[in-house]
């Protein structure tokens, strides 16, 4: 089959029956946008929910890379058919993945494990817009586990959880990793924490703090959910470049999704999942709408009187929303 000119259809069947090429030419199109990623989501979409989606997230220089390489060798040791979503900085010139999560898994993924780098398009916090719609197209070509690495720039990355049901944070000694994931939230979210570059000095004093950390938010009842429901999350040592405790990691993450199944917990976060994506597109579809309403002539008059008159930005604002609403 000609990838390039297969229908839509197509390439979703040709991707569930194994071929990359169909895979890789789906995500090109879901990356991309346009009236082809609507219509590859609506084919996928029914097919998706058999993938467990786990979030690696972490500041710069964690390893978390490192790390991933390793749990996709250990996933298809155990017989499972793992895939990566790596989101990467964009490249300011061209817009494109800069791919550097990619060269630094290229030693340790195992051959015929699915490796896509993204670009986050100057997306606030890492995520790129097109990430669920990747996932779906994952999920519906058989993969699972589908991790999706985070960028790691500026502070560890809550948005993450959005799209994931597992969420792992990974710490190091010597970054102050411990406190920045307590200031970023993500003790609230983190389901898993890993203490990474378990050999150096340190590495203990990272899991006394994260351990005092979640302490603290089980005293304050911080870490309770709706359903009252606490699964606290483990501290796993590790040291991804000898592979000691990733597969302890693997089974942190097995046991996390036992829990959501059996707590019915698996559902709400799947939802959730959706939720956030519909908001998420709901915005991008205002924002556009916006940029080309400041371009009229009601929002051209309505900014000049805020400029040059008493009229204020509130009302000005609320001129040029009343014109997108019709109200």
């Amino acid at each position: 089959m000609n990838i390039r000119t297969a229908s839509l259809t197509e390439l979703v069947e040709a991707a569930r029956s194994g071929d990359n090429r169909a895979v890789g030419r789906l995500l090109t199109l879901v990356e991309r946008g346009s009236a082809a990623a609507e219509e590859v989501a609506a084919l996928t979409h029914p097919l998706r929910g058999n993938a467990h989606v786990v979030g690696i997230t972490g500041a710069p220089g964690s390893g978390k890379s490192t790390l991933v390489g390793r749990l996709l060798a250990g996933w298809c040791q155990r017989g499972l058919r793992p895939a990566v979503l790596a989101i990467d900085p964009s490249s300011p010139i061209s817009g494109g993945a800069i791919l550097g999560d990619r060269i630094r898994m290229d030693d340790v993924i195992p051959e015929g494990t699915f490796v896509r780098s993204m670009a986050t398009r100057g997306h606030q916090g890492g995520l790129a817009l097109a990430v669920p719609g990747a996932v779906r197209v994952l999920d519906a070509a058989g993969f699972s586990p589908i991790v999706i690495e985070t960028v790691g720039v500026g502070q560890v990355e809550v948005d993450v959880v959005a799209a994931a049901d597992t969420a792992v944070v990974v710490a190091t000694p010597g970054m102050g990793d411990a406190v920045q994931a307590n200031k970023a939230g993500l003790l609230e979210v983190a389901d898993l924490f890993v203490v990474n570059k378990a050999d150096r000095p340190g590495a203990a004093d990272v899991r006394r703090d994260l351990e005092l950390m979640l302490d603290l938010a089980h005293v304050t009842g911080a870490d309770t959910d709706d359903s009252g429901v606490y699964f606290r999350p483990q501290i796993l040592m590790v040291t991804a470049t000898t592979g000691t405790g990733v597969a302890e990691v693997i089974d942190g993450i097995a046991d996390h999704l036992k829990h959501l199944t059996a707590s019915g917990r698996l559902a709400d976060r799947r939802a959730h999942r959706v939720k956030a994506e519909v908001r998420s597109r709901a915005h991008a579809a205002l924002e556009q709408q916006l940029r080309h309403s400041m371009q009229s002539d009601a929002a051209t008059a309505a900014l000049e009187k805020a400029i040059n008159s008493n009229f204020s930005p509130v009302d000005a604002a609320r001129k040029i929303v009343q014109k997108i609403t019709g109200d």
